[in-house]
């Protein structure tokens, strides 16, 4: 029998990530590409604690089917995280938990976007937001970055350009702190203006934002929020950087209307998440243990991404440049232009190293010479290895490329 596949899988494209991650737990391969967070922070005792208490308490509630929209002892503490941390103000009724926040993209864009409908995002940006727009045919237009994030100026001529063609974009995607995969982080100036044009513009703001609590250095921001008065803000969240991946456990927070669509959506992809992962989140948030676990984390990760950088100083050639990020999981290189970073991961795995290529990364291909490095997973003698190692191939190719 032959199958017949539906167009909508044309559209996405195998991820690099996933095909590097099972190099990972291979002998002495040193790996910077998946965006895992370190096994060490991880609260196993904390986990199995709860986990004991949640079976004896409330097993026969946590081992059943659960509401859609999430469980609302958590959703309650949720709402109590994001006002702490973020000063975003909100109810329950306006927060959807999500199998992780890739669950809350593909909602997102499958809520929201018609094939063809134009949105706008970064460049470059999250490949598992690539991967979800794809998936659901929407056109991507992105929008060159600096050190201060995204250029608002471009965005908004973008804007104007799709609107007066027609093409209305149907959201602007952005993850203003830490961003995946460069580690910038979106100033001050550029959040105000990016919430007046969608303000002005009647476009809603994604706002991404799994990584605001893992800050190294430098002054926390206003999310985008916090700044719109308009409610034009959908806003992610997740609990795979602050507590642990493998519960699977996101949010979704934005206007009723639009969680109510949500719900009717995740209905038909998976019922509810899952109900017992619900309830050891609801512990890990009630308990404190989050704000136990985040310093430590924060400890961990900021010696790491000290140890990346003094590697690249040492090792990349004086060609190369690369992000300084004040918090997060990952920074990014640019190398040599005449360089291509595809196929020099080939040789680089070779070497025992790998990383993700820029244009995994990049909505309109033109990262061809950039990769994205990630510090949290690797222990620090292994840093310094793998980034001499990719140093070297670097040098050697741009030394062949520069004889032809």
């Amino acid at each position: 029998m032959q199958f017949r596949f539906s167009d909508s899988l044309k559209n996405i494209r195998p991820s690099e990530i996933r095909e590097l991650l099972k190099y990972a737990s291979a002998k002495d391969f040193i790996s910077f590409g998946g965006g895992m967070p370190n096994p060490l922070t991880f609260p196993m005792n904390d986990i199995r604690e709860i986990m004991d208490y949640v079976l004896t308490d409330y097993g026969a509630l946590a081992l059943q089917y659960g509401n859609t929209g999430g469980l609302n002892e958590l959703r309650t503490e949720i709402k109590k995280l994001v006002l702490e941390t973020e000063k975003i103000k909100t109810d329950e009724k306006n927060i959807i938990v999500t199998s992780g926040s890739q669950q809350g993209l593909y909602e997102l864009a499958k809520v929201l976007v018609n094939p063809g409908d134009a949105i706008i995002t970064e460049e470059p940006t999250y490949v598992g937001a690539i991967s979800a727009f794809d998936a659901n045919k929407a056109e991507m237009h992105s929008i060159q970055m600096d050190n201060e994030g995204m250029r608002t100026d471009l965005a908004e001529a973008e804007i104007k350009k799709l609107t007066s063609e027609g093409k209305k974009p149907k959201f602007i995607y952005t993850i203003p702190t830490f961003q995946n995969p460069t580690g910038i982080t979106m100033s001050l100036e550029r959040r105000k203006h990016l919430v007046e044009i969608a303000n002005q513009y009647e476009i809603p703001l994604v706002e991404d934002n799994p990584y605001g609590e893992l800050r190294y250095s430098g002054e926390r921001l206003p999310m985008l929020s916090t700044l719109d008065k308009d409610s034009n803000v959908i806003y992610l969240g997740t609990f795979s950087k602050v507590m642990c991946p493998g519960l699977r456990m996101g949010y979704t927070i934005g206007p009723e209307e639009f969680v109510n669509k949500f719900n009717l959506l995740k209905q038909a992809l998976d019922l509810s998440s899952s109900t017992f992962s619900q309830y050891v989140a609801w512990q890990y948030l009630k308990r404190g243990i989050i704000k136990q676990q985040i310093p430590k984390s924060i400890e961990l990760y900021r010696k790491k991404r000290d140890a990346m950088l003094k590697a690249l100083d040492e090792y990349f050639p004086e060609t190369s440049t690369w992000s300084r990020p004040d918090g997060g999981m990952f920074l990014w290189a640019t190398v040599d232009k005449k360089i291509n970073t595809t196929e020099l991961l080939k040789d680089a795995v070779q070497e025992g190293v790998a990383y993700v290529s820029g244009n995994a990364f990049s909505p309109a291909r033109i990262q061809s010479n950039s990769m994205r490095l990630n510090f949290t997973f690797s222990e620090e003698d292994q840093i310094y290895r793998g980034i001499e190692k990719l140093g070297n191939l670097i040098g050697k190719k741009a030394g062949v490329v520069q004889s032809q």
